[in-house]
């Protein structure tokens, strides 16, 4: 029979850990990181996520050459701004069915998602949209228009030029 000798340890090897040692230094650590990661959370919460939108309120100047009748579109808005004989007025593009923007047709609007159309004056020619396209309270401000995309008014409201 043949016997092994073990090598002797040497007093300068680290002591070998325990499983539940182990087991206890791991939670302890993953506690310490959670409790980290929370106060760096609440460390962010004084400071909004929450990116600024664009005003609903606005001002617009209408071109000189614009035709009597025909819309004109502020780059960047959902909003259509009419001059016809009796003042000028908006109307809002955002489509009463399901909230998609509409575009101009040869015959008024059109929905490209749902094919809702809607004649030059905002009403509904052809369905599904509900209602008409609503007309947005507008106001002069000497050469140029305040236009407030939260306040519908009635169809039939101008403001002279």
């Amino acid at each position: 029979m043949r016997q092994t000798t073990a090598t002797p340890s040497s007093r300068l090897d680290p002591e070998p850990v325990a499983r539940r040692d182990f087991l206890g230094i791991a939670s302890l650590a993953s506690m310490l990181s959670a409790m980290l990661l929370a106060g760096i959370g609440m460390l962010r919460l004084p400071k909004a996520a929450v990116l600024p939108s664009a005003s609903k309120k606005f001002s617009v100047q209408l071109p000189e050459s614009l035709p009597l009748g025909s819309p004109y579109v502020p780059p960047g808005r959902n909003v259509a701004v009419f001059r016809d004989a009796k003042g000028v007025y908006a109307m809002s593009l955002v489509c009463t069915h399901l909230g998609c923007i509409v575009k101009q047709a040869p015959d008024g609007f059109e929905c490209p998602c749902h094919g809702s159309r809607f004649a030059p004056d905002g009403s509904v020619s052809k369905g599904p949209a509900p209602k008409s396209l609503p007309c947005l309270r507008i106001t002069a401000a000497g050469d140029k228009f305040i236009v407030d995309e939260e306040v519908s008014v009635p169809a039939d409201t101008r403001v002279q030029a």
